[in-house]
């Protein structure tokens, strides 16, 4: 039983290691950026994070003033 934990951990340290390669060995090294607001293909065909395209559609106010004036004089 203890050694198949100590097999997992050394796995898991191993592949940890192999993730970071350009982090931990290259100066100034960062993790690739895998959103999808990060991908210049994406951007290029207009593509946004779900996230973000929300936001921007809650700051757009649903009617103008005149349109809720107009329709308050209706009523």
């Amino acid at each position: 039983m203890l050694d198949t934990i100590l097999i997992t951990l050394l796995i898991v340290a191993v592949c940890i290691v192999l993730l970071g390669v350009k982090v931990f060995f290259v100066k100034g090294g960062k993790f690739p950026n895998s959103h999808v607001s990060g991908n210049k293909a994406m951007r290029e065909r207009g593509i946004g994070c779900v996230q973000s395209q929300d936001r921007e559609a809650q700051r757009k106010p649903r009617f103008s003033i005149e349109e809720l004036e107009k329709a308050l004089k209706e009523i």
